[in-house]
Parts: C-alpha cells; sequence; structure tokens
C-alpha cells in the first residue's frame, strides 16, 4: 500500500512538488539511489488508474495530470487555440516522423521552401526545439519535436504516432490525402498532417 510504503510515499511526493515532468533519474536524485523508482513509478500508476487525476508517462518523463474526463471541469474560461498554417502542420508532420531532421531535408520532402516563422511558432508553442547540427558540410541545424509535443497531443512516444494504414482505416484521408501521405513520408507509416489536425480542430 502507497499510505505505508515509504519508498512510494517518497516518490510520490517527488512527482507531486515538481512543476515539470520527471525523469527515473530526476527522482532518483531527491529520493535516493537505494529506491526502484521504476517499480515505484508502475505501482503508482496503477493505483492512480481511473482516479480524479493520473500519473503518466511522456516520452522518458512522467508526471501527474487531471484525467482526460475530467478536465473540462477544471475550465472556468474557453481559450481561443490558434489555428496552425498548413505549412507549419506539415512540418510539424514531418519533423515527428522523421526528426532530427534539417530545414533543407524539410523542404526536400515538402517541396517547398519553409519560413522562418514557421518554424518559430511551433518552437513557441514547445511542440519543436534544435537538437543539435548534422556532422556534414555547413553543420545544417537540426530540428525535433519535444516532450511538451507529445503531452499536447496525448502520445506516451513517437511510436504512438497514427500510421497511413491507421488513417486509412478510420476514414480520415481522401485519395489526394492518401497519395500526398505515401509521396511525402516515401513508405513510412506517417501522414501526422491529418491527426494533428484532428487534434486542434
Amino acid at each position: 500500500m502507497i499510505e505505508t510504503d515509504p519508498d512510494l510515499r517518497a516518490v510520490e511526493a517527488t512527482l507531486f512538488a515538481s512543476d515539470q515532468p520527471m525523469t527515473v533519474e530526476q527522482i532518483r536524485g531527491y529520493v535516493g539511489d537505494s529506491v526502484d523508482v521504476a517499480a515505484a513509478l508502475t505501482q503508482l500508476a496503477l493505483h492512480y488508474e481511473g482516479r480524479g487525476i493520473e500519473l503518466v508517462r511522456r516520452g522518458k518523463s512522467w508526471h501527474f495530470q487531471t484525467a482526460a474526463d475530467l478536465a473540462h471541469l477544471l475550465r472556468r474560461e474557453r481559450e481561443e487555440t490558434r489555428k496552425l498554417s498548413r505549412a507549419a502542420v506539415e512540418t510539424l508532420a514531418i519533423i515527428a516522423y522523421h526528426e532530427p531532421v534539417s530545414r533543407a531535408e524539410i523542404e526536400a520532402i515538402r517541396g517547398v521552401q519553409i519560413s522562418k516563422g514557421t518554424l518559430d511558432v511551433l518552437m513557441e508553442a514547445g511542440w519543436v526545439r534544435p537538437a543539435g547540427r548534422r556532422e556534414v558540410p555547413g553543420r545544417p541545424l537540426l530540428f525535433a519535436t519535444t516532450a511538451g509535443f507529445l503531452t499536447h497531443f496525448g502520445l506516451t512516444s513517437r511510436k504512438d504516432l497514427p500510421g497511413i494504414a491507421d488513417l486509412k482505416a478510420a476514414g480520415l484521408l481522401d485519395p489526394i490525402d492518401s497519395a500526398m501521405g505515401e509521396m511525402l513520408f516515401a513508405g513510412e507509416e506517417s501522414d501526422a498532417e491529418l491527426a494533428i489536425d484532428e487534434n486542434n480542430a
């Protein structure tokens, strides 16, 4: 039981007090090396499953969040979400499925140039981050998605991104979108564009 297990209580308290998702290593820095943090997280996730708050994993990090079906109770004002442009949606989809990826590689996949503002919007939203430089002449800057991207779209990891077959089966692709998806992602199970549009709708 959590109420009597000091290790579980320590991990629970550490996560509860943090305003940011935490990795196993970060939690261990607070509770000590003697605590099996991974096992404690698994037990805590089961303990909170189906409750008003849940312990969830986003990438390599863990955090408490309000249960999705109860989030509406806490909203006093409806926020107006700015819609992404089609260029931003396509760019985000390409980064998510191909990261780390350079601007030139994004443009090669899209077939058109992207403005600096497009990447700025995605970085300001906290969904895209610089991810180092490729070790080739010119050392182009690379871009990748963030933990915030996973959290916003309710993904545990990038492996949870929908594949093009999934979107076809759900009837979310018309013939033109289907052909574009296969061309853009060259055989990879991907067409995040519509999936992200749906999440932002």
